[in-house]
């Protein structure tokens, strides 16, 4: 095939490449450079001082400048969640008199599959029980200049996660489904070589933000108890004549009932950010061949996501809400604590999210002490904190939300859901052994320091401490092309005793949205497996 056939296909060849890249990378979860290449998963992502060819235009930009041709990659690989976490009544047990909750004992993780957001399409339908995808990165590189452009395609951060296989999952409430991913599909970036030691880079990432969100929901409330009980011994199981001349608690039937441990309604989200760009810049010094100095930055964004809401409310609060205004001192107390005069079954309509993408900084060093063995250090900085909170805008007021009111909720055109991220600094090792001129072994170890605290961490981004092992090896054929594979495994635990996160299980007064385990003790994980083989040759 002669040279402009070769670059006819390219523009195709590059788009099939960032649709399945962006299947194979969602099934990571709030994870930085997790899964973005397959060297750099065997270092550690230790490669800051020793960016791996087209894998530079993400790690390193400036390590782009060391390609001295024009220069193709190509990757397949495969990767897997399972969260996993367990549910159990502590001693003592209580929510307004109801001391019983039908997810104690209960379990999920086995049922867990992956999710992913396909540009224009959407999040999909069905759950995927694996993920395998490929990507391809171009160099160019006009021999005598000191310049070398590429452009690569990537996933910066996702979250994939599908629990609707079984209908009678707990974590159903909090995440049914989640997807929440940043595909790079473009990102033209230069590389200069200063002088035979010092290079600098930059590119812009033009990413797609995509998010989407269905849960079921509860509310397990010391109010929602107490009204509960006080309904079963005003009503009895008759109702009670006198009701319609009190404030109406009987009129919605045994339907209109509240229990703390019901279900109340479903909210699904489904928003995006089409074009998104950012700028990274790097610099590599690499005074002597047995040591090396790389930093990048890659800055931020704030995208404001644009998309569709739809609210499903169950019986439970609409036939309430019906019962009260069916009596006589009902709608005066309805008023009062600013409840709606109505709950519809499906409330539906535009909603809008401004989601950070977060700055992210790396350096690191590369020493080779003997000429066939090398170590990498590198330090890790993502801005997690700019996570506080999340806040949904509705184009209307939300009835499910107005009964939120009494609870701090002033405001039903919003919905807060809180985060509080930090961001910690973590470090990442890698080695690589020589045998010979052509094979490299590879192995990485990379303890990473959650950037969700236990104050809250929640089953939609069940992210703990995760500790990180990788093996790669690394095969140079006599024409110059070079095979890379790499197998990574990483498992992380959580342990959350009642009250310990107010994103999941606090049973405060005040504690409404969200909290759907509130008082039980929770305890689970994560596992999160890796493969990948990549291929670069000269064109």
């Amino acid at each position: 095939m002669n040279s402009k056939a070769r670059g006819r296909r390219w523009p195709t060849r590059m788009a099939l490449a960032w649709a399945m890249a962006h299947a194979g990378f969602s099934q990571a979860a709030l994870t930085d450079n997790l899964g973005a290449s397959v060297v750099a998963m065997s270092m550690g992502n230790a490669v800051t001082a020793d960016p791996p060819g087209l894998d530079s235009i993400h790690f390193n930009p400036a390590g782009l400048a060391r390609l001295q041709a024009n220069r193709r990659q190509d990757a397949v690989f495969g990767a897997s969640i399972k969260p996993y976490a367990s549910f159990h009544q502590p001693e003592g047990f209580d929510i307004g008199g109801w001391r019983e909750d039908p997810l104690n004992g209960t379990r999920t993780g086995a049922d867990v599959q992956g999710s992913l957001f396909l540009p224009i399409y959407g999040p999909i339908k069905r759950p995927l029980p694996s993920a395998i995808g490929a990507g391809l990165g171009l160099a160019f590189h006009t021999p005598g200049s000191k310049w070398t452009f590429g452009t690569a395609s990537y996933v910066p951060m996702a979250v994939g996660i599908d629990r609707t296989s079984n209908p009678d999952d707990p974590a159903r409430f909090d995440g049914k489904k989640v997807v929440i991913q940043r595909l790079v599909y473009l990102s033209p970036t230069a590389a200069y070589k200063y002088s035979d030691s010092l290079s600098f880079g930059i590119g812009v990432p033009i990413a797609h933000q995509g998010f989407a969100l269905n849960t079921d929901m509860r509310m397990p409330n010391e109010l929602l108890g107490i009204i509960g009980k006080l309904q079963d011994a005003w009503c009895g199981d008759q109702g009670n004549p006198l009701d319609t001349l009190a404030f109406g608690l009987c009129g919605g039937g045994k339907e209109g009932r509240l229990r703390p441990f019901n279900k109340a309604g479903n909210m699904d989200f489904e928003l995006t950010a089409p074009v998104d760009p950012t700028l990274n810049i790097g610099m590599l010094w690499e005074p002597k061949d047995w040591f090396a100095f790389g930093a990048t930055y890659q800055f931020g964004s704030k995208p404001a996501m644009t998309g569709r809401f739809s609210f499903q409310a169950d019986p439970m609060l609409r036939k309430f809400v019906e019962g009260l205004y069916s009596s006589l001192q009902g709608p005066i107390m309805a008023a009062t604590f600013g409840m709606p005069t109505k709950i519809p079954e499906v409330q539906s309509g535009n909603v809008t999210l401004v989601l950070p993408f977060p700055e992210h900084a790396q350096f690191g060093i590369k020493v080779k002490p003997l000429s066939f063995l090398q170590f990498n250090v590198d330090a890790n900085w993502t801005n997690w904190k700019r996570w506080d909170k999340m806040t949904f805008q509705f184009d209307q007021q939300i009835a499910l939300l107005q009964m939120a009111r009494l609870f701090g909720q002033a405001d039903a055109s919003k919905l807060i859901i809180p985060r509080g991220y930090t961001s910690p600094v973590h470090f990442g090792y890698g080695m690589d052994l020589s045998i010979g001129q052509n094979i490299h072994l590879r192995a990485g170890y990379e303890p990473r320091k959650s950037s969700v605290p236990r104050s809250a961490m929640d089953l939609i981004a069940p992210m703990p401490d995760l500790t990180v092992k990788s093996i790669g090896l690394g095969y140079v054929t006599k024409t110059g092309t070079r095979f890379d594979f790499t197998a990574s495994y990483a498992h992380g635990k959580f342990d959350l005793p009642a009250n310990t996160s107010c994103n999941l299980n606090c049973n405060n007064f005040f504690n409404v949205i969200y909290n759907p385990y509130a008082g039980l003790d929770i305890n689970g994980g994560i596992r999160v497996r890796y493969a990948g083989l990549s291929m670069s040759h000269e064109f």
